[in-house]
């Protein structure tokens, strides 16, 4: 199977150039202008068009058991729904639970994943600490392909986990040449101040915003910032949402710590009076954690990403039906956490971002793919349209348009946060593992047809710095690999 792209301006993260591309099998074997496609070649008119690499979402959350339901979105809808939107690699989450070990929750997220229609790869989180849960981590890393390990510093008593295990295990990461990822709330706090407004009587959505506000968000980046600079160790933190988090990850970042930050599509469009409408309905299905913030949050979070304080954008994919968010119908923390969005996101930052001036065509694809790519690994395998990358790419139509809607999506949820958004600036095209899978606004899937995509560890940097381990004896710290990059 060959697949020409023809007369399309290709676009990476560092250059614009008019080339067609040539793919072959699962790999783009050419670029330039005016090639010739070979006898039997499917060609793809791109004139008009931008073709760039698929789109890397690295935080969803498919098919997650998550308070008392399951996510309504599976592997095969879920990245079914991402290459309909351009995104051709998803990063999800293996999360043990508090007393699962790492592998035998990895064995059930790879069961989940077998019908995926998409490629995907997997995060790991440290739900708990024990000899085992570090030894793990290393087969993992070295068999699985898992160069990030996740750490809830929220969700207090189910998969929170203290201090303690962050110093452990962000030490753990950097022996393996891993990367430690946070979420990045107070969950004593956010516990406390639940308590405090169901006391009061207040037990809607519009509480759920007062529970978590920005200063947990970026007390818990700080700390986590502050444990990996002991250690030594770089750190992603997950879907930031307030200027205060930016802040903190800007101070580190002008120190030279290795700190990333990740920022959700729905986050730059979306503010904290979704909560205030008086209808319960409407409002609980726009809960996740962190919540949408004020307003004036949003220009800071543009402008890290311009900036490059922030590198990558995700969603935080995890869809819940109507049906199940009423469980928290008279008690707002009982509410299923989580919005849709990978269809979504790409367009989003198109039509928001690159045509109101806000990114250019290129940092919109730094964004989107290729700083991710190069954070976990996986560059310019993925990330780049360039002779031996992989064939995962979206030809973008800048000029088309469509009115997002739940009646219309792909997503397997019946509610859509961007509903009733007309964007500008679309994918036609998208091609995975070097077919057409999506084009004229019809997805050609096959189940089962997406592949897992090992991300090799970093090779770790030893350091004379040491620490005191539980014993009292001093034991090496190892210091950040030096291969990482800074997008």
């Amino acid at each position: 199977m060959s697949v020409l792209i023809r007369g399309g301006q290709v676009v990476n993260a560092d250059q614009t150039e008019r080339a067609d591309v040539y793919c072959e099998g699962s790999t783009i074997k050419a670029v330039g202008p005016d090639l010739e496609a070979p006898a039997g070649a499917q060609v793809i008119d791109a004139g008009g068009a931008y073709v760039i690499p698929g789109g890397i979402d690295p935080h969803t959350h498919m098919q997650l058991p998550f308070m008392g339901t399951v996510a309504s979105e599976d592997f095969f809808t879920g990245t079914a729904a991402g290459l309909a939107g351009g995104t051709t690699l998803i990063i999800d989450f293996v999360i043990p639970a508090p007393d699962q070990l790492p592998l035998d929750a990895w064995a059930q997220w790879t069961d989940w994943a077998q019908k995926a229609c998409g490629d995907y790869t997997f995060h790991v989180a440290v739900t708990s600490w024990s000899d085992r849960v570090e030894e793990q981590m290393g087969v993992l890393a070295r068999e699985h392909g898992v160069n990030s390990f996740k750490h809830f510093m929220a969700y207090k008593n189910a998969i929170m986990v203290e201090d303690d295990v962050l110093l452990q295990s962000f030490r753990r990461c950097l022996e393996l040449g891993a990367i430690p990822t946070v979420h990045a709330e107070n969950g004593d706090v956010v516990f406390l101040l639940q308590k405090a407004l169901l006391n009061a009587g207040i037990t809607g959505p519009e509480a759920h915003p007062l529970s978590r506000p920005p200063e947990v968000e970026s007390e818990a980046a700080h700390r986590a910032i502050t444990i990996a600079q002991m250690v030594g160790s770089p750190l992603y933190v997950v879907h930031v949402s307030a200027k205060e988090t930016v802040e903190a990850i800007g101070r580190a970042r002008a120190t030279g710590q290795r700190v990333f930050g990740e920022i959700l599509a729905q986050h730059l469009l979306i503010d904290d009076s979704v909560y205030r409408t008086g209808d319960w309905e409407h409002s609980a299905r726009h809960v996740m954690s962190p919540p949408f913030r004020p307003k004036a949050h949003q220009d800071a979070l543009w402008a890290a990403l311009a900036s490059g304080t922030c590198q990558t954008t995700a969603t935080d994919h995890c869809c819940f039906n109507i049906e199940q968010k009423l469980a928290g119908k008279d008690n707002f923390t009982m509410i299923p956490n989580g919005t849709p969005g990978i269809e979504d996101r790409m367009a989003v930052l198109w039509s928001e971002g690159v045509r109101k001036g806000r990114l250019t065509p290129q940092e919109f694809v730094a964004v989107t793919s290729a700083n991710c790519a190069q954070i976990f690994n996986i560059y310019p395998r993925r990330g780049r349209i360039a002779p031996g990358a992989d064939a995962a790419i979206s030809v973008w139509d800048p000029a088309g348009t469509r009115t997002i809607s739940a009646r219309t999506h792909h997503q397997r949820v019946d509610t859509n946060v961007f509903e009733g958004l007309e964007v500008t600036g679309i994918n036609a095209v998208t091609i995975s593992d070097g077919k057409v899978v999506f084009k004229d606004g019809q997805l050609d899937v096959e189940r089962g047809a997406g592949k897992y995509l090992p991300r090799p560890t970093f090779p770790p940097v030893y350091s004379a710095v040491t620490l005191k381990n539980e014993i009292g004896k001093p034991s090496p710290v190892i210091r950040e690999p030096s291969v990482h990059v800074t997008p």
